[in-house]
């Protein structure tokens, strides 16, 4: 099972409920910080590092001995990382989105490999929590590429759970896609609702599973659990305002260990994510 914790929105305690999921279960769970521009689940989780790594991605270099100036590369490039000129060819790596596209097109070889930094892969441990996330280096533009890379040192077997990125954005999708289900964390106000809607039209997009654990579900309005009833999104979990909850959360503590009640109510929302992602699966 690979459940990705996302929200339509930043602050809705998407961390809180990703971290508290991953250590109410009482295997060995992984949790990947797909965040890679802010990645907050160490902060939570506290590993021990165990490995780190820089992470590259291609970039072309033209060697104009060989390019003919014939534009196929710059017809081909969507983003315009490349740009044919009458007696010259420049490249735009910050556009670049590592397709090799470019590479595959070039006839003459005019095209060669040369590697732009992203930012760094980290992998630690602590109680049974693998923790494994991307950081992205200052001046980066390019999330997806480097969230790719920590997608991919998912396991092959047991509980992965991904903390997205906030928002709908393509980080959002290179996060989610291909995933068991998507647990949405939200919250009853009217932002909450806006932003929760854009999240709902995208996972359709993708056809995944999802369902919302509503976050302070004392305040706000009741406009949420109207639309979830209205689009048949179960929902899952509710979490009130809670001053402990919020101090927990302050001082970097995992919920289910600061406030052990709460460990039999994840693990609940573990068995009914498994159930509706089972269900899916059947149909």
């Amino acid at each position: 099972m690979i459940i990705s914790v996302a929200s339509g929105k930043g602050g809705t305690g998407k961390t809180t409920v990703a971290t508290s999921l991953a250590a109410s279960l009482d295997a060995s769970v992984q949790i990947l910080d797909c965040d890679v521009e802010e990645p907050n689940c160490h902060l939570f989780v506290k590993p021990q590092w165990e490995h780190q790594e820089a992470i590259t991605t291609f970039v072309p270099k033209i060697d104009e001995s060989r390019c003919t100036f014939c534009g196929q590369c710059a017809a081909l490039c969507q983003f315009k990382a490349i740009v044919v000129l009458e007696s010259t060819t420049l490249v735009f790596p910050e556009l670049c989105h590592s397709c090799e596209g470019c590479k595959e097109i070039c006839s003459e070889g005019a095209v060669v490999e040369e590697v732009r930094e992203l930012g760094f892969l980290e992998r630690g441990r602590r109680n049974g929590i693998e923790l494994v996330q991307g950081r992205m280096r200052i001046g980066e533009a390019m999330a997806p590429p480097l969230i790719r890379r920590v997608r991919a040192q998912a396991n092959q077997s047991g509980a992965v759970i991904i903390d997205a990125p906030p928002g709908t954005s393509c980080p959002v999708i290179a996060s989610i896609k291909n995933t068991d289900f998507v647990l949405l964390v939200t919250e009853p106000t009217p932002f909450g609702l806006h932003d929760l809607m854009l999240a709902v039209e995208a996972i359709q997009v993708l056809k995944l599973p999802c369902g919302l654990v509503i976050n302070r579900s004392d305040l706000g309005n009741d406009e949420v659990y109207r639309y979830a009833e209205q689009k048949g999104i179960p929902i899952l979990m509710e979490i009130p305002f809670d001053r402990d909850i919020a101090e927990s959360y302050a001082r970097g503590g995992i919920l289910v260990e600061v406030m052990p009640k709460w460990k039999g109510r994840f693990q609940e929302l573990w068995e009914k994510i498994n159930l509706h992602a089972k269900k899916v699966k059947v149909k």
